[in-house]
């Protein structure tokens, strides 16, 4: 499966936003079964990017 648009606009905004922040991204995953992207950053942050972009910090 491929990341929408949508996601990869996000995932790209993010992922400069954290290195700006000199916080390690340790995983990217696309989730193929609930179809997302999840990002693990430095130890504690997890975010998910949803099919239409929209960005959830856990």
């Amino acid at each position: 499966m491929e990341p929408t648009p949508e996601q990869l606009k996000s995932f790209y905004r993010i992922s400069v936003r954290m290195s700006n922040l000199l916080r390690p991204i340790n995983l990217v995953r696309m989730d193929e079964r609930i179809k997302r992207i999840v990002m693990l950053v430095g130890e504690t942050i997890e975010i998910e990017i949803y099919l239409n972009g929209e960005v959830v910090t856990k």
